[in-house]
């Protein structure tokens, strides 16, 4: 069982909470699955129908950070109006979850990117805000996709 926090993300997917919670443990380090609870026999209520099997209700760690899921059919969807901020120690570990994360091209933007579950990350470095001091910094980052800690130091 996952702890519970004051406050911990809660996602809803169309159909696919267990792969994605399989995929978000491989990609983080300090991560885990913890209790998962299937929808009931779909005979049991009419908000079953189709769902036997699926995820009710999953709990997942990712790098210490508890997460909680759902498979919830397909009346929402997720945008980029809600993101996670991964804080990277350095270009390795951008790179690292840049490559395992962003896989929508066209919405990749200043260190942000979508993963093929509609889900937004922002893959910066821990002290952004120190490369940031300049208006040519500023500049810079706002023409990368990925981020490159060197270019920004350099601009």
């Amino acid at each position: 069982m996952v702890e519970l926090t004051p406050i911990r993300p809660y996602l809803w997917f169309d159909d696919r909470a267990r792969e994605a919670m399989e995929y978000y443990v491989s990609v983080f380090p300090n991560s885990s699955i913890g209790d998962v609870v299937l929808y009931p026999d779909e005979s049991l209520s009419e908000h079953f129908e189709g769902m036997t099997g699926k995820v009710l209700n999953g709990e997942f760690t990712l790098n210490g950070v508890p997460f909680g899921c759902i498979d919830g059919g397909p009346a929402f969807r997720f945008n980029e109006s809600i993101s996670f901020v991964i804080a990277c120690e350095d270009q390795a570990e951008i790179d690292h979850y840049w490559a395992a994360l962003s896989a929508v091209p066209d919405a990749e933007a200043c260190g942000w990117c979508k993963d093929r579950f509609g889900v937004s990350w922002q893959v910066v470095p821990a002290g952004l805000d120190l490369l940031q001091q300049s208006s040519e910094q500023i500049q810079a980052l706002m023409q990368m996709k990925k981020i490159v800690i060197a270019d920004l130091e350099n601009a």
